[in-house]
């Protein structure tokens, strides 16, 4: 049977976390749909055109390393709907800690019931790189920091190139 998972978050951008779980997932699956959240209450730092060619970039080879199909979308409705709009039957979570825990059994038991065919299989992050959140990551570029041990070179270059001084 093949498997298809999507895998679903905002992405912006794209951080060595995410690379970790899209690495692991690529080695469960088949198939790995990346769906990009696109909501018009937020705005993001990065349209979903630029977050979909850094995941593209960064994700391809880890795809092709482990044999997997990667397709990357975006979404701006429910998890569950993209879900089955693309035929997944797995859906892929990170963990970080304790508290991504509680949040993911919550969001894992809503998207149970109103989509009981997809299961939520949550994969922990790797130790190196627990701390990293995409928010973390734009606050630290936007200070000046540097943000290359958090994201693939790629994203440390545009990131530097968003805010770089006029």
């Amino acid at each position: 049977m093949i498997r298809t998972a999507l895998y679903a978050g905002s992405f912006d951008p794209v951080t060595n976390g995410h690379l970790d779980v899209i690495r692991q997932a690529c080695r469960l699956v088949h198939n790995l749909v990346i769906a990009i959240g696109v909501h018009p209450g937020k705005a993001p730092m990065f349209t979903p055109e630029e977050r979909t060619d850094l995941l593209r970039a960064t994700c391809t080879p880890l795809a092709e390393a482990e044999g997997t199909a990667l397709t990357i979308v975006p979404f701006d409705d429910l998890a569950v709907t993209a879900a089955r709009r693309v035929g997944a039957t797995v859906f892929i979570r990170g963990l970080r800690d304790g508290t991504d825990l509680d949040y993911e059994m919550q969001l894992a038991g809503m998207n149970g019931a109103m989509a009981p065919e997809v299961q939520t299989v949550f994969l922990p992050a790797s130790t190196g790189v627990r701390p990293i959140t995409a928010t973390l990551v734009r606050q630290i570029a936007a200070m000046g920091g540097d943000v290359s041990p958090f994201v693939p070179p790629l994203v440390a270059q545009r990131l530097a190139q968003r805010f770089a001084q006029p």
